[in-house]
């Protein structure tokens, strides 16, 4: 029989907009959940079983077989004749097996199903194709080019393993595996936990601490200090919430999915009309990076909420652990007894197809078809040597699946109970355990290595399989199993015979069957290992400061780690007694999102086929239009009554009521422009710290008091309930996310001193970053208190505060002492620092080439500030603001590339070049306090003390003041002020006026001349109007005129 050489690809560009298609091709592939209406329904299609049966089983040229007996024929011909209408029977068969899939197979979804249908012919294999956004990661050319640049790192990548609980199970073997693989590479992971369990001190002891993340801490981790985060399993969404809020965003994410039991509940989501929930759903997948599966039918059955994100990496450790904890509670002598096979019995199991389960399939007859000759040669005869069982395997558990099998083998004139069949819907470990020998019967090839197979040769069958390029790539012919030429049913017979000898299991089948079990240990776990590295080099952006990881070629032996598990194994709480492809996972998160979109939380009731049925108080469609109408209707009354209202006379209100509603009125306004409790707080305060944060995702490491004050970068993501400043709205420039990103905080600080009196009215400024919070460096309350009481007794002097100290995670390049501020910059930049502040230095003050353009910051065994953590004099600050205007803008002038706008000599990843300046302006405030003569004191953030860092004595000789001289950088200013006046730019993108204020003297000369003008005009109008008046005299204008 020819085979069909056209596939039917699902491609997942843009999957989760064609609503017509993916619901067909998931319907198509329910692995579980079959609608007793589909039935019902095809029993009015006009195609009733019966006739069917009837028109199949007694073919038009049955009388020709009679005639030919008579005359002698079957008598010469002997065997060939017989396998000749045992052949001719079952290929009538399978021609009205396939009038019957084509009218029912596509009638559960008419929409969109006919394009389908005619794209999937007889033998077609059913495929599926990564989209544009997955294709281009597994293909990636992952970190060859880093690999090939000189490269500073001082600390290995970090990452961030988010579990969805600690079960000791499969699923955390292979994580486990997976995990201690990729710290031979060199990553260091830290392991969050949704919910408690069994597993913690496993992970604790290869990870180190476990933070279990409640309900109220998932926002409060700062998930920037990670290169990456990996989640497993749908119950980290939790956690993966906070990843999707500013600035978490640029965080990678890969998310694996292993259960199915949202993907149960997307029909049902469908078919209620919830498209919000779908869209939540949506909107979690797609931020994902790339959502990782471990079989290639569950990316089909999600492919609604598919972006092009979806990647498959295939594992096997799942169906081992099944296995082998099922054999240690069961015995094949107990289950055949219970399932009513004899303990001599030789059982044949036919494993078909997984992909067809609605009634019998055309791939379950050609698989009849093949196993013709071995069902006749072993099934009708007594003297085989033993009696002979054949148990088919695949569909549901319907009596229409049976009935099929049971007509077959009556046609085929096998013995009574020779054949049975069992559905993939039932406890397929018990019926796979009961079998002797395995034949993999599907005609439909598989990407991945079928999991049913997997589970067979744990349990120590030997497998009988067709040459499929999957099979033949994991195991050996005649060591692992035995291949077969596909739809060649004389091959299969002539494969099965080795297999079997005097009626039972030869000696081969038995060492076929060792080696395969001994095969599946460790299979497909070099794939994993690798896929997820390389996952890994090609999502994670790893910082100039970072070591690379290593070659995915350094990983030599791949296997599971057995080891740490094989106390788990057997126990009754690894192993729960389902079907193969049941449900995995419990419903809790899905169902609790459920709960929060509809107001009510749904109950599942398990029927016979695993379908997760609808309550029936959740509120269908038609609820949801009825509510839409009645509100519909309620707000026309409103609008119709207020407008009678109007137009009704009333009688006058008295003064009482006129001086109520006035009173009412001021009240209301007042509250409108009531001032928040901590800004009245800092009333006659000296310190206000301003905290810069980007985004909702920083709001808990925000602090709340008196001291502190929000500044949101970004309008959209201000604190609505506090009176944090927006940048954006003081500084227009912020509202352009290209300079928002590459200033950082800094873009901050330029707002607040941009007309800074209106603001800020205290002698002390200070800031500290969102992030301290985060990495445990913001001020305690006794540091607080500390540095309030020093600000009041020490009033006069140009010092600077500090509290977060410069410092690079690792000490491989010795002592952290032995880096140099420069370096330590220089680390961080991708090794440009130096250069790029030299040009940028030079290109400020416009020096020639010959003279000295990097400021000295020797290295005496003290500390630097670093994330913009401190407080200085407001004075002060204007003037460090002054000089970090001019020095952005020279640096901005460097990259001031129109044909590369996103080119950045400070960054070796795509993270970095979108933040360009951050990193060298975050320490621009130690060059300018080190060289303009500032007092420097490092704070203790836990207790408060004090140290001086770089005393004033010990910079003798050593400070750039020149530069640095109040009097330079204001007549450096007022010449940008004067040129930008003149809109003299000198090039097209010219940020410095945009980043404050423009103001030099010819401004407040101009300034000063119009308001003498309007002096001027306002008295001459007066003279006018007063000799007007005497001239003509003073006239009333009369009523009405």
């Amino acid at each position: 029989m020819m085979r069909n050489s056209l596939s039917f690809e699902i491609d997942d560009n843009g999957g989760g907009g064609r609503d017509g298609n993916h619901n067909v091709v998931r319907d198509r592939l329910r692995l579980k959940s079959i609608i007793t209406s589909d039935r019902r329904d095809r029993s009015h299609s006009g195609l009733d079983r019966s006739s069917l049966r009837s028109s199949t089983t007694r073919p038009p040229h049955h009388h020709i077989a009679r005639s030919l007996n008579r005359k002698g024929f079957l008598s010469l011909r002997g065997n060939w004749l017989l396998y000749f209408l045992v052949a001719f029977t079952v290929c009538a068969f399978v021609m009205s097996s396939l009038l019957l899939q084509s009218s029912i197979t596509w009638q559960g979804n008419a929409k969109g199903g006919g394009q389908v249908r005619s794209r999937i012919g007889f033998g077609s294999t059913l495929k599926y194709v990564p989209g544009g956004i997955a294709r281009t990661l597994i293909e990636g050319k992952g970190l060859d080019s880093l690999r090939s640049t000189v490269r500073i790192g001082v600390r290995p990548p970090r990452l961030a393993l988010i579990l969805g609980n600690m079960k000791k199970d499969s699923r955390t073997l292979m994580l486990v595996t997976v995990m201690k693989n990729l710290q031979k590479l060199g990553y260091v992971f830290k392991v969050f936990a949704v919910e408690n369990g069994e597993a913690r001190s496993l992970w604790e002891q290869l990870a180190g601490h476990v933070k279990v993340l409640v309900s109220d801490q998932l926002g409060q981790v700062d998930w920037t200090i990670f290169e990456g985060a990996i989640a497993d399993s749908l119950e980290a969404k939790e956690a993966i919430s906070s990843l999707m809020q500013e600035p978490f965003r640029s965080v990678p994410l890969i998310w694996i999915v292993h259960e199915d039991i949202l993907a149960n509940r997307l029909p049902v989501y469908q078919k209620m009309g919830q498209n919000s929930l779908i869209s939540h759903w949506r909107s979690a997948f797609a931020r994902a990076n790339v959502v990782v599966f471990p079989q290639f039918t569950l990316p089909m059955l999600y492919s609604v909420l598919d972006v092009g994100n979806f990647v498959v990496l295939p594992e096997s450790v799942v169906d081992v652990w099944a296995a082998e904890s099922y054999s240690e509670v069961h015995t094949k002598q107990k289950l055949r007894e219970i399932n009513g096979f004899g303990e001599d019995d030789l059982i044949i199991m036919v494993l078909g197809s997984s992909f067809f389960y609605d009634e019998f399939s055309w791939d379950n007859a050609v698989a009849m078809h093949m196993l013709g000759p071995l069902l006749t040669r072993y099934g009708r005869r007594k003297d085989t040597g033993g009696p002979f069982k054949f148990v088919f395997l695949y569909g549901n558990s319907t009596e229409g699946q049976n009935d099929a099998v049971q007509e077959v083998a009556s046609r085929l004139g096998l013995i009574q109970g020779t054949v049975r069949h069992f559905g993939l819907n039932e406890d397929v470990n018990r019926v796979l355990l009961m079998a002797d020998i395995l034949v993999y019967a599907s005609s439909e090839e598989e990407q991945s290595f079928p999991p049913l197979i997997i589970r067979a040769m744990s349990f120590g069958i030997p497998i009988i399989t067709p040459d499929f390029p999957v099979m033949k790539k994991y195991m050996a012919d005649g060591v692992h199993g035995i291949f077969f030429r596909r739809n060649d049913p004389d091959a299969l017979l002539k494969a099965f015979s080795p297999l079997v000898s005097d009626g039972r299991i030869s000696k081969f089948a038995q060492t076929i069957a060792s080696s395969g079990r001994f095969l599946t240990k460790n299979m497909m776990a070099a794939e994993c290992i690798t896929g997820y590295a390389r996952l890994l080099e090609n999502i994670v952006h790893f910082p100039s400061d970072t070591f690379l990881p290593g070659s995915i070629s350094q990983l030599q032996v791949a296997s599971w780690e057995w080891s740490l598990f094989r106390s788990e194994i057997g126990q009754p709480k690894s192993f729960t007694q389902d079907s193969t492809y049941a449900s995995i996972g419990r419903p809790g998160v899905v169902f609790q999102v459920e709960g929060k979109f509809t107001g009510v939380v749904e109950s599942t009731n398990p029927v016979d086929n695993n379908t997760i049925v609808i309550s029936d108080e959740l509120p269908s469609k038609l609820d949801w239009d009825v509510l839409e109408e009645i509100e519909g209707a309620e707000e026309y009354e409103k609008v119709e009554s207020e407008e009678l209202e109007d137009r009704m006379e009333r009688d006058v209100e008295d003064w009482e009521e006129i001086y109520r509603n006035a009173r009412k009125s001021e009240k209301l306004k007042f509250e409108v422009n009531e001032r928040d409790e901590g800004e009245l707080e800092r009333t006659g305060q000296p310190l206000c710290i301003y905290e810069v944060y980007d985004g909702a995702g920083a709001w808990p490491f925000l602090h709340h008091g008196s001291l502190y004050r929000g500044l949101s970068l970004s309008s959209k993501d201000r604190r609505l309930s506090s009176d944090d400043v927006d940048a954006a709205d003081r500084l227009p420039l912020l509202n352009d996310s290209h300079y928002r990103d590459i200033l950082c905080e800094i873009g901050g600080m330029f707002s607040v001193a941009n007309k800074v009196d209106s603001i800020h009215m205290r002698p002390w400024i200070g800031f500290q970053s969102w992030r301290a919070a985060g990495r445990k460096v913001s001020l305690s309350s006794k540091a607080e208190g500390s540095l309030e009481n020093i600000i009041q007794q020490d009033t006069k002097g140009e010092i600077v505060y500090f509290w977060t100290k410069l410092d690079i995670d690792g000490d491989s390049l010795g002592s952290r002492n032995a880096l140099t501020f420069w370096s330590m910059c220089d680390i961080l930049n991708q090794g440009n620092c130096r250069t790029t502040f030299e040009e940028a230095f030079r290109h400020m003050y416009g020096l020639p080439e010959h003279i000295e353009a990097l400021p000295l910051m020797p290295e005496d065994g003290h500390h630097w500030s670093s994330l913009h953590n401190w407080v200085m004099p407001t004075p002060s600050f204007l003037e460090f603001v002054m000089f970090s205007r001019m020095f952005s803008e020279s640096l901005d002038a460097l990259h001031n590339n129109p044909n590369d706008s996103k080119s950045c000599s400070l960054a070796s990843s795509q993270l970095e070049r979108k933040h360009c300046y951050c990193r060298v302006l975050e320490l621009l405030v130690n060059v300018w306090a080190y060289h303009s003569g500032r007092k420097m004191v490092y704070i203790n953030p836990r207790d408060g003390s004090l140290e001086e860092q770089h005393p004033l004595p010990q910079r003798r000789g050593l400070m750039w003041a020149k530069y640095f001289n109040f009097t330079l950088l204001k007549s450096m200013d007022e010449d940008l002020a004067e040129a930008a006046d003149d809109n003299d730019h000198p090039r097209e993108r010219w940020l410095w006026p945009l980043t404050g204020e423009v103001h030099w003297k010819g401004v407040y000369e101009r300034g000063r001349e119009e308001r003498y003008r309007l002096k001027m005009d306002k008295k001459r109008k007066t003279k006018e109007k007063l000799y007007d008046r005497i001239k003509n005299g003073y006239k009333q204008k009369s009523l009405g005129g």
